[in-house]
């Protein structure tokens, strides 16, 4: 958990301090290290994404709709702002980084950036995607991958815990999970295995001949090993190959000099 900790503690640092030298219109949470939750002023400006990539989100209908998404924190917030808190207003939003980074362009054209994603060029990110995997009764799971960039599946991590726990029987629900899985060599606590999020992402690759891509920052050792651990899991070696994990710093090395800046600024996260 001490990962976790320190990084939520500066970017809270972080995004106090733009915040007040910017004058952004945000709040706080409740807690010892409470988040900053930025929003969108006068100007059309928000605190919470760089001006291009927020731009382009407002002008494309299917991104904008994300920024509805209400804050499971909203109920509590204050109504001095007269606002209501949306999860990509938050700080330590992994969504939010993603889409300031893929939305930065109407379309992903950096050729650098492609390159370590091993996609085309010319792409237009969908965020949200529902890869719709099969369960025994014959119903798919609706449940949303963070992002699909033409045949690559991304789950994006910043602060968060964990990947998500699940009991057994709830993953065993899925049709091809002992086809893909040796569930023997899942870590298990008790009753329930952990890495759910992956699971699921693995399965959906496995379904449409797809990469998976988990972008986690560099800080989170802890993240990547428990991806590590579900790959391990996995029965193909085609498929395994076709696993991923790349950090936010990797990612930063192929970005345009501006974009760095504002993640370094803002996330402490530089190209390496």
């Amino acid at each position: 958990m001490h990962w976790t900790g320190n990084l939520r503690n500066e970017l809270s640092f972080r995004n106090r301090q733009l915040a007040a030298a910017a004058g952004s219109l945000h709040e706080l949470t409740t807690g010892e290290s409470p988040s900053v939750i930025f929003g969108q002023d006068k100007g059309g400006q928000h605190g919470n994404f760089h001006p291009a990539s927020y731009r382009n989100i407002r002008t494309n209908p299917a991104w904008a709709g994300r920024l509805a998404k209400v804050h499971t924190s909203s109920r509590k917030a204050s109504l001095r702002s007269g606002w209501r808190w949306r999860e990509l207003d938050c700080a330590n939003s992994s969504d939010a980084l993603l889409m300031n980074i893929f939305c930065y362009r109407r379309t992903v054209t950096n050729t650098r950036l492609t390159a370590i994603l091993g996609v085309a060029s010319g792409l237009r990110p969908d965020f949200g995607f529902r890869p719709g995997v099969r369960f025994h009764n014959g119903k798919s799971d609706r449940t949303e991958i963070d992002m699909k960039l033409g045949d690559l599946l991304v789950e994006a991590k910043l602060t968060e815990t964990d990947f998500q726990t699940a009991p057994i029987e709830r993953v065993e629900r899925y049709l091809d999970f002992e086809e893909v899985f040796d569930p023997a060599e899942l870590i298990r606590s008790g009753d329930r295995i952990p890495g759910y999020q992956l699971i699921r992402g693995v399965l959906a690759a496995h379904a449409s001949g797809e990469s998976f891509c988990v972008f986690c920052d560099a800080r989170r050792s802890d993240l990547i090993e428990k991806w590590h651990s579900v790959i391990r899991a996995v029965r193909s070696y085609n498929l395994r190959s076709r696993m991923k994990v790349l950090t936010w710093q990797e990612l930063a090395t192929a970005l345009p000099a501006p974009l760095q800046q504002f993640l370094g600024t803002k996330y402490g996260i530089n190209p390496g």
